[in-house]
């Protein structure tokens, strides 16, 4: 597996990181960024049309540029984050982890027995069949689980959720909390901003890495969550990236250009 340091090391040691989300399939787009500096890049196969198939073409493209490649799954499905882990993925985010069993649940289905459910394949992960000891000396040690806290019902058992073994990290998913809480995206709301605070005092006192997505590809609002204490950070998205690349590009031509 690439790295001089891995993910799961950085985690465990809270070194900051700084990855993004990739919804578009074509596998130039990931060589791109992942090219750009990125510490680990994200197939997202929950809210895109990215298939198993195109998904395993990224993880492999991301591996070899020498960054860190993750899936986040569709749900919390045994099946489907064992899928993601045979691609060769380093780990997998998993929605919508509101309780200490879905944390469990998460973690059983990347590990193999006896720390977890996970049944045995023989696909890119395990090197096609050839390096299945290889493989499962790895996935113990460097493979990575990351569960994504999303409700204020999440927020109340964070502590429980953390405490699950093999748990690395969560990321918080700031507009579905602040939806939970009757305030879509408004997250500047006392209620939201006091669930946030929450998030990070069990952080800070569990030494579990806190993650948060900052959507716009705005450096100062990434800036922003870094001094809260954020350390695994998601740097917005393929698209957000390209569209205002384009429009900033394009204005400033028109702009020139006009008589």
């Amino acid at each position: 597996m690439t790295g001089q340091f891995s993910l799961k090391e950085k985690l465990k040691t809270q070194t900051l990181t700084i990855g993004s989300w990739i919804t578009l399939s074509h596998p130039a787009i990931a060589e791109i960024m992942a090219k750009a500096g990125f510490d680990w890049l994200t197939v997202d196969m929950e809210h895109s049309a990215i298939t198993l198939h195109q998904a395993q073409q990224l993880v492999q493209v991301i591996e070899l540029s020498g960054c860190t490649p993750l899936i986040r799954v569709g749900e919390n499905n045994p099946n489907l984050i064992k899928r993601a882990m045979d691609t060769g993925a380093h780990g997998v985010i998993v929605p919508s982890v509101d309780c200490r069993e879905d944390a469990l649940k998460a973690v059983r289905a990347v590990k193999y027995p006896p720390l977890g459910t996970r049944g045995v394949g023989l696909a890119r992960a395990q090197g096609y069949g050839m390096e299945f000891e290889k493989y499962k000396e790895w996935l113990n040690k460097e493979s990575v689980v990351i569960v994504q806290i999303e409700s204020i019902r999440a927020v109340k058992n964070l502590e429980k959720i953390l405490r699950v073994k093999g748990v690395d990290a969560f990321m918080v998913g700031p507009y579905d909390l602040s939806g939970s809480l009757g305030r879509p995206g408004d997250f500047d709301h006392p209620s939201v901003v006091a669930a946030l605070k929450q998030v990070m005092e069990i952080s800070k006192k569990l030494k579990v890495p806190a993650g948060f997505h900052v959507i716009p590809p705005d450096v100062d609002a990434l800036v922003t969550r870094a001094e809260e204490g954020y350390k695994f950070l998601a740097f917005s998205l393929d698209t957000l990236f390209l569209g205002q690349s384009c429009r900033k590009a394009v204005d400033l031509a028109k702009r020139r250009l006009s008589p």
